[in-house]
């Protein structure tokens, strides 16, 4: 087996390290001299130079590499379950996510990843959304989906679901980036996009299997999502909410931010309408987002 193949699946098994972040395994990699390496390093060398906080971490590291064995074999079952791990070791990890300060080490894929040659749009908001913010949802990524660009989404109820449902009736492409494991439906009446995303796009996640929709994950997903974006749609958003998390992690990687105004009496427009403000382009018709990212009048005939 070859060097890449090995360390490939040692970053595996670092990968399910419980609690670790995507910028702590990075870090654990580059202090022992690769992942393969990690393996062979004490805990309490890398708690030595700053890298877990704790010392009992440092003693949770060294009792995590009694699972070497399990995690090697359950990685050569994935192909099995229809399912890829990607990695920066990969030729086929996403060029658009090295603009994420925390990149995600690995990728759980069902389906296939996006294409790299082709402009890509994340479609978010709200899950409770209006019937009118589920309507201009689907309309804009049908419209976008046909001019052949990719539709990006983290299929939550509400306006993720239009989205995804939309590029998937132009015959487009659709990926869906999970807070959860990718063998993991959530939510479970979203059952029916959860099986046909993988044949008109893929199902993304840096969780391992089984990793069940816990909260706190989504956030964390948010920045997959705009990573994987050229450009981000926010359909209806409130004040507070985790579509304007991934807008704002779509700023700090120099990603257009579109949002869908409003009016000023509906709650679910004050994140909008607080985007705009704040410098976003207003979100008038596809034909603007399709302008911007260089496709022309004679390319959008087809509407």
């Amino acid at each position: 087996m070859g060097t890449e193949a090995l360390e490939k699946i040692f970053l595996y098994w670092l990968c399910h390290l419980p609690d670790a972040g995507a910028l702590q395994i990075r870090r654990i990699g580059e202090a022992a001299g690769g992942f393969q390496q990690a393996y062979y390093i004490e805990g309490t060398q890398l708690w030595k130079k700053g890298i877990f906080k704790k010392e009992e971490n440092a003693l949770r590291f060294d009792a995590w590499k009694g699972e070497f064995s399990r995690l090697e074999e359950e990685y050569y079952k994935l192909s099995e379950k229809g399912i890829y791990f990607i990695t920066p070791l990969d030729e086929e990890y996403p060029r658009r996510l090295y603009s994420v300060y925390d990149y995600p080490l690995g990728l759980y894929v069902k389906g296939s990843l996006p294409k790299e040659d082709k402009a890509t749009a994340a479609v978010i908001g709200a899950r409770n959304c209006t019937a009118y913010g589920r309507e201009a949802a689907g309309y804009m990524a049908k419209k976008l989906a046909a001019a052949g660009i990719q539709i990006i989404s983290g299929m939550a109820l509400g306006i993720d679901g239009a989205g995804h449902e939309g590029a998937m009736a132009a015959g487009g492409m659709t990926y869906a980036v999970l807070g959860c494991g990718v063998d993991q439906c959530y939510p479970r009446s979203n059952f029916d996009l959860y099986e046909n995303i993988p044949f008109y796009g893929g199902l993304i996640s840096e969780y391992p299997l089984k990793t069940p929709p816990v909260p706190r994950n989504f956030p964390i997903r948010n920045r997959i999502i705009s990573g994987l974006s050229d450009v981000i749609l926010v359909i209806e958003a409130k004040e507070k909410s985790g579509s304007l998390i991934t807008a704002q992690s779509g700023l700090e990687q120099g990603k257009e931010i579109y949002a869908l105004p409003g009016r000023i009496t509906d709650a679910l427009s004050t994140g909008c309408n607080q985007l705009i403000a704040e410098g976003a382009q207003v979100l008038f018709s596809p034909e603007t987002v399709l302008e911007n990212l260089g496709i022309f009048v004679k390319e959008k005939e087809q509407f």
